[in-house]
């Protein structure tokens, strides 16, 4: 039950946001062309035959759907968004300025040697059902699965890997091979897919699942909300698997601690926000100034009432030591620290004080910031940047304008930085949808914003009202509906 995970290590998930990087336009060319590398390096080393032809076949290609549907394939139908590969695809991208060669001898080479390996699997299972045990048998059959996931293509590997579930008895097994379909929906933007199967891995981990595989379906199950615009679902799962992460076949330390944050930064109420976000000792040992890691790392800011005393004497130790930390491979192996990217966490640190400490001007900067350096960058958030820049900037507005009952639209426009006409347009939209109950008033110099928030028993009053009228609306279009005539009864 304890045993540590199995099919773990396929399919290589940064690979997925290689192919987005070459389709992004808002990446940069050395960032594409450092994609393009690892992809084909990949390739060539994984004898991903399948994956290349997927990517960059002249017909059938995805890379080739993008970039050059205007020459020589005008007839290709776009990619739908129920596509499988559509999901590795940057959203409205444009020809990519670096592109996968199709070199037809190199694909016939892997694809060779494709076949010779799963020749040589296939005889190992033949010789397990003669010779062996079904323990044997089953090794070889996840040895299958394991490959076809391992050069790229889907179907087969979902299809493998339901093999081998199938004819398993350990609950550990069956639950990571439910995550390795995971795993493949979220290489391929499977939603549908995803969604399947993190309720069947969920009904499993209830039946016994052990702690581990547990914490595991816990990050899991965030990404995948994250993905699907979930966030304040996602956002208490990624802060818990903070302190617990084990899942680097699913992303990176780094990426957790940025999905957490922002998840969190748009989710959570204000006291939640604080404790669980500009408090976490897991999050100010990344984001926080250097007293604050230093603590943080050491254990003596801590999550509960009181850092133990010990603790705080070794805090006091360390101090007087200058140690260079890299805070993006905590936990982490040699191999898996090697996946880790230097990430600037500034934005995100300035992201979080401001809009706490409401330096609303520098809220905005960060806004900016955080936008062009991880939500136009990520494959998992940039399908959502315009909806969370939103979001951010109403609980920016809501935040401030719970303190004030008039303000001047000027006064609020010179806090955010703003000019008044913007601040106007801005707060209209959020107005008229009824996300913010105030008005504003400009015949009066250059205008006030009033608020006229009810009360929570007027509020509620209302609610009930409205909810009644609807209710009666309903009945009556049902009387109209079964209404019997004497003449009908008849």
């Amino acid at each position: 039950m304890g045993s540590d995970p199995q099919y773990a290590k396929w399919p290589l998930l940064p690979l997925a946001q290689h192919v987005f990087t070459l389709t992004n336009p808002y990446a940069s060319k050395p960032a594409q062309q450092t994609a393009a590398k690892q992809l084909q390096d990949a390739i060539t080393e994984h004898k991903m035959a399948p994956f290349y032809r997927y990517l960059a076949h002249p017909i059938d290609g995805v890379l080739n759907a993008v970039g050059e549907a205007g020459a020589g394939s005008a007839q290709r139908k776009p990619l739908s968004r129920k596509s499988s590969l559509s999901g590795m695809i940057a959203p409205g991208g444009t020809a990519a300025a670096v592109t996968i060669a199709w070199d037809e001898g190199l694909y016939q080479s892997l694809q060779a040697e494709n076949d010779k390996e799963l020749e040589e699997y296939k005889k190992e299972e033949e010789e397990a059902v003669e010779k062996a045990g079904e323990t044997e048998i089953q090794a070889a059959r996840g040895k299958r699965a394991e490959f076809w996931a391992r050069v790229g293509d889907k179907d087969k590997a979902i299809a493998a890997y339901e093999a081998v579930f199938e004819n398993t008895g350990i609950l550990g097994t069956k639950i990571d091979l439910v995550l390795a379909i995971i795993r493949m929906g979220l290489f391929y933007g499977d939603k549908h897919l995803v969604k399947k199967h993190i309720a069947r891995a969920k009904t499993l981990v209830d039946a016994g699942g052990d702690w581990d595989r547990r914490n595991r379906l816990k990050a899991y199950e965030g990404l995948h909300l994250l993905t699907v615009r979930s966030y304040n679902l996602a956002a208490p799962l990624l802060l818990d698997s903070l302190s617990t992460f084990t899942s680097y076949e699913l992303c990176t330390y780094s990426s957790l601690v940025i999905y957490a944050v922002l998840a969190g930064s748009v989710s959570l109420k204000r006291v939640d926000f604080k404790s669980k976000v500009v408090d976490a000792p897991e999050i100010k040992a990344i984001l926080g100034d250097g007293e604050d890691k230093l603590l943080a790392l050491t254990g003596a800011i801590s999550a509960g009432p009181g850092a133990d005393a010990e603790m705080q004497d070794a805090a006091a130790a360390a101090s007087n030591k200058v140690t260079a930390v890299n805070l993006t491979t905590l936990g982490s192996t040699a191999d898996q620290s090697e996946a880790e990217m230097a990430v600037d966490f500034g934005p995100l640190a300035q992201l979080v004080s401001s809009l706490y400490n409401g330096r609303y001007k520098l809220f905005f900067q960060a806004l900016a910031l955080v936008e062009e350096q991880f939500l136009t960058q990520d494959r998992y958030l940039h399908e959502h940047r315009g909806w969370f820049i939103r979001e951010m900037r109403l609980r920016a507005y809501q935040q401030l304008l719970q303190s004030y009952r008039v303000v001047g639209l000027d006064s609020m426009a010179n806090d955010f930085g703003v000019t008044v006409d913007f601040l106007d347009r801005d707060l209209a939209k959020f107005i008229a949808a009824g996300r913010i109950p105030c008005t504003i008033d400009r015949v009066a110099g250059n205008g006030v914003i009033e608020t006229n928030r009810p009360d929570d028993k007027n509020k509620q009053y209302q609610d009930v009202v409205r909810q009644g009228d609807q209710l009666i609306t309903k009945l009556q279009k049902y009387g109209q509906a079964v209404r019997l005539r004497g003449s009908e009864r008849a």
